[in-house]
C-alpha cells in the first residue's frame, strides 16, 4: 500500500479521523481516494472501508446521473451529494467554470452547521481545491478553523502550491507524487516541449503570437494554460535535474523560470489573471532558461 493511501486507511481502521485532510497529485487518483474515503468514513461494516454492503454504502454507492454542479446555481445545484446520501456532500467546478466560486462555499458551509440526517459522521469533499480563489479559501478557512462536530472536510487538488499557508496547515496532508518524466510522457507534453525548446531563438512576435493561441472561453482557456505551466514546470524540473547531474551545466535559470511559473499559477487561481497575459509570462520566463 502506498503512503497516501496508508494515512487514509489507517484512519478508517483506527478511527482517529482528522477534520480536514488534504489529497494532492494527479487527478484521477486523487479524486477516486477521495471518494472511497469519504465514503469509508461513513460505512458501518467489518473489514475494509467502504464495504459496499451496508446500508450508508449502498446509498453513498455512486450514480450514473449525478446531477451536474452550476457554480452559479442556475442551472444546476453548487454542490451534490455522493450517491443518494445526506451525510456526504460533494463540490466541484461547473463545466463552464473556471473556479470553485465563494457561493458554493458559503452553501457548504451552511449545511454543515445544521444537524447531521442520521446523527452520526459527514464528510465533505471539494474537488479542484486548487481552483479556490483567495476569497472563497478564506470562507473556508473559517469552516477548517471551526469545524462541526464528526465533520470531515476532504480538499481535492492537483497540486497543494495554490492553496493559502493557513488553509494547508489545517489540514492532514497525502500526497501522490507525479514524477516529472510522467507529466512529460505524452504526445501533446512532447510537442509544447519541442516549442519550449525552440523559444530560444524565439523573438518577441513569435511568443506573443504563441501566447495568443489561449484566447476564447475562459473556462477552457484557464485549464489550457494551466497545463502548459504544468508541462513547462515539468520540463524546466527535468533541465534543472539533468544539468546538475552533469556537473557542467547551471540549474539557476531553470530553477528561476520554475519559480516564476508557480507564480504565474497562483495568478491564474487566486487571481482570476487573464489567461493570455499569464500564458506571455510563463513562455518569457521559458525562453529565458531555454536561451541559457
Amino acid at each position: 500500500m502506498s503512503r497516501p493511501d496508508a494515512l487514509l486507511h489507517d484512519a478508517l481502521e483506527s478511527g482517529r479521523v482528522h477534520s480536514a485532510y488534504l489529497l494532492a497529485g494527479p487527478s484521477e487518483e486523487t479524486r477516486a481516494a477521495a471518494l472511497g474515503f469519504a465514503r469509508g468514513l461513513l460505512c458501518r461494516g467489518a473489514g475494509a472501508r467502504p464495504c459496499e454492503a451496508c446500508s450508508d454504502c449502498l446509498r453513498s454507492a455512486p450514480r450514473p446521473d449525478e446531477p451536474e454542479i452550476d457554480g452559479a446555481g442556475k442551472k444546476g445545484p453548487l454542490y451534490r451529494h455522493i450517491g443518494d446520501h445526506a451525510d456526504l456532500f460533494w463540490v466541484e467546478r461547473g463545466p463552464d467554470d473556471t473556479r470553485v466560486r465563494i457561493g458554493q462555499v458559503r452553501e457548504l458551509q451552511a449545511r454543515l452547521r445544521l444537524r447531521t440526517t442520521e446523527g452520526g459522521r459527514r464528510a465533505a469533499v471539494i474537488a479542484d481545491a486548487e481552483w479556490l480563489n483567495q476569497e472563497a479559501q478564506n470562507a473556508l478557512l473559517r469552516l477548517l478553523e471551526e469545524p462541526p462536530d464528526e465533520t470531515s472536510l476532504i480538499l481535492v487538488a492537483a497540486s497543494a502550491s495554490g492553496l493559502l499557508a493557513t488553509v494547508r496547515s489545517r489540514c492532514q496532508r497525502a500526497v501522490w507524487p507525479q514524477a516529472a518524466a510522467d507529466a512529460l510522457d505524452d504526445e501533446d507534453a512532447r510537442a509544447w516541449i519541442a516549442r519550449f525548446e525552440g523559444l530560444a531563438t524565439a523573438q518577441v512576435p513569435e511568443i506573443l503570437d504563441f501566447a495568443e493561441e489561449f484566447r476564447g472561453a475562459r473556462a477552457q482557456v484557464a485549464d489550457d494554460v494551466a497545463r502548459l505551466l504544468a508541462v513547462g514546470s515539468a520540463w524546466l524540473h527535468a533541465r534543472a535535474k539533468d544539468a546538475a547531474v552533469a556537473g557542467g551545466g547551471d540549474p539557476a535559470p531553470s530553477l528561476e523560470a520554475f519559480r516564476t511559473l508557480a507564480q504565474a499559477r497562483k495568478a491564474l487561481v487566486q487571481r482570476n489573471a487573464n489567461p493570455q497575459m499569464v500564458a506571455e509570462r510563463a513562455l518569457f520566463a521559458l525562453r529565458e532558461a531555454a536561451a541559457r
